[in-house]
């Protein structure tokens, strides 16, 4: 009898041990906040932060907002750290970034060979720049972008709107 003892508790050491480390695990995704690239999302901060520090602004951009507000966006795919500071410059949060490809489902993705495009597909499909394109489609895409940014910005120039006397 003395032998099954020890063995039991050995299982319920085991038991334990695998909980807690799948609690540790828990913990350690709560503090990742997935965004997907080209979104912004709002996070509540604690209270006294001063400083925001993201470790690699390729992935994540942040702008801390009056109110404790932070509006982080997703820049480019992989995951970063993000850091608040107080006033002193001690850590009051450090979270994982991650950033996700975009669950759009209405995101079209044509290979030709190994050319990549993107189409935004609702109703009808249209040229859309993901990261990850080929760099041809993504640069005539963005050219065209461009320049009709540009031509209704001056057409819309003609001087400040004036009252009708």
């Amino acid at each position: 009898m003395s032998g099954v003892l020890p063995r039991r508790r050995g299982l319920a050491g085991l038991f334990a041990g695998i909980l807690c480390a799948a609690t540790v695990a828990g913990a350690a995704q709560a503090d990742t906040f997935d965004i997907q690239v080209d979104q912004a999302r709002v996070m509540k901060l604690p209270d006294h932060v001063a400083t925001i520090v993201i470790g690699n602004p390729l992935i994540a951009d942040a702008a801390l907002q009056a109110g404790g507000i932070l509006v982080i966006t997703g820049k480019g795919y992989g995951s970063t750290n993000m850091l608040a500071l107080d006033h002193s410059g001690r850590v009051i949060m450090d979270r994982t970034v991650q950033v996700l490809s975009p669950a759009n489902a209405n995101l079209v993705t044509v290979y030709k060979g190994v050319a990549r495009e993107s189409y935004s597909c609702s109703p009808t499909c249209a040229p859309r720049i993901t990261l990850g394109d080929s760099t041809s489609y993504f640069t005539d895409t963005m050219t065209q972008s461009n320049a009709r940014t540009s031509g209704g910005q001056a057409g819309g120039q003609s001087g400040p709107a004036q009252a009708p006397h």
